[in-house]
């Protein structure tokens, strides 16, 4: 899960990290009033989960609270890259001399954590990674040790920092870490990390993802969860603990386990080309249990979606044998009766196919389409949602 900029802020804050003055605004007045209480130069900031806000007019200085009510006004509502501002942060300004990058991520290729830093902060890193790379140091670590003093001293040693300016570096960079463990995050970005005038470390941007697959460790992070922006199909789902993806494409996909069903994802895609450009819709995995109450709860969400033009329910039976997923199929629809309007292709295989098949033969439901092969089945539903 992303953070808005504010969230970050307070859970720097949270860690240790040095961070200026942030209080978040949902009306121009609540922005007026914030700007009051803060006192001085503030910059009012669009809260929105997508870059380039300073482009599209999403980050304006205010000298006085009435700017910052004027600010607040023009910015809340805006589109910034199809999200709309519900809030704003009023920050306070900062006497910035040096603008610096740093991050910790996840490196899934090296199995390991990577520390990247730059003198040059502010500006898009992947830019600056593309034309300039040795611009950017990038430092792997052991998850095990993280980022001791020792280490930190390394990474602002390699991005070129010199040796008075390491200690005071290396201590937020320590911070940094402890906030990204501890929430159990997979990316921490710092941008600008900045350098005021009186030669304190700030960290002025932040930008963090936390691990949801550690919710069960973290309860704070329910808390962090946006209702207003999550997309309404992907809540559905998670209230129904169904892992779902939203895409965007015609083919909605139904699988039990998340190798088949990535798959299918593959084959759908494939198959599409020749009708279309016709594509997956989503991934959805229902896992070992095909009751037909969870089948009805993945029909019901995939059917909600406006672009789904067919659904693909493509199974192997093992632990759950086709029979009962047959049968979860046909209770399915009979729950979700007239909410149910688009047609299945379903492909079926595995403990008890002919048993399973059998049984959708005999339902004789006007809107499934039997298919033997996976290929088949994909080539059927991208036909029917290209139709």
């Amino acid at each position: 899960m992303d953070l808005y900029e504010y969230q970050a802020r307070d859970l720097f804050e949270a860690h240790g990290v040095p961070v200026l003055a942030g209080i978040v605004a949902q009306t121009p007045e609540e922005a007026k009033a914030a700007a009051e209480q803060i006192g001085g130069v503030v910059v009012v900031k669009a809260q929105v989960k997508v870059g380039g806000r300073g482009k599209a007019g999403g980050v304006k200085l205010a000298k006085t609270a009435d700017e910052a009510y004027e600010h607040a006004k023009a910015i809340l509502g805006m589109d910034i890259k199809g999200h709309t501002v519900h809030r704003v942060m009023i920050a306070q300004g900062a006497d910035i001399a040096e603008e610096y990058y740093f991050s910790i991520l996840l490196d899934r290729a090296n199995r390991d954590y990577l520390a990247m830093c730059s003198k040059e902060g502010g500006v898009e890193i992947e830019q600056l990674a593309e034309e300039r790379p040795e611009a950017l140091a990038r430092v792997n670590f052991d998850p095990n040790t993280g980022i001791d003093a020792g280490k930190a001293a390394e990474i602002a040693e390699q991005a070129g920092f010199s040796a008075d300016e390491v200690p005071a570096l290396a201590e937020v960079f320590q911070q940094l870490w402890t906030a990204f463990s501890q929430e159990d995050a997979t990316l921490v970005e710092v941008n600008p990390l900045v350098k005021t005038g009186e030669g304190t470390i700030i960290a002025l941007d932040g930008k963090v993802t936390v691990d949801e697959n550690a919710d069960f460790r973290q309860p704070g992070h329910a808390e962090l969860v946006d209702e207003q922006a999550e997309d309404p199909l992907e809540a559905k789902a998670k209230a129904n603990d169904l892992n779902y993806v939203k895409l965007d494409g015609e083919v909605g996909i139904i699988g039990n386990g998340a190798g088949l069903v990535m798959s299918t994802l593959d084959v759908v895609a494939y198959a599409g080309e020749a009708h279309n450009g016709v594509k997956p819709a989503n991934f959805l995995d229902i896992g070992g249990g095909a009751s037909a109450e969870v089948m009805a709860n993945g029909l019901d969400v995939i059917l909600g979606d406006d672009q789904v033009k067919s659904v693909f329910v493509n199974v192997f039976g093992g632990i759950t044998a086709c029979d009962a997923v047959a049968n979860g199929i046909v209770k399915a629809l009979e729950i979700l009766g007239e909410a149910a309007t688009k047609p299945l292709v379903v492909r079926l295989d595995g403990n008890s196919v002919e048993e399973g098949r059998r049984i959708l033969r005999e339902a004789d439901h006007p809107l499934v389409t039997l298919a033997t092969s996976m290929d088949e089945g994909a080539d059927k539903a991208a036909e029917l949602a290209n139709k």
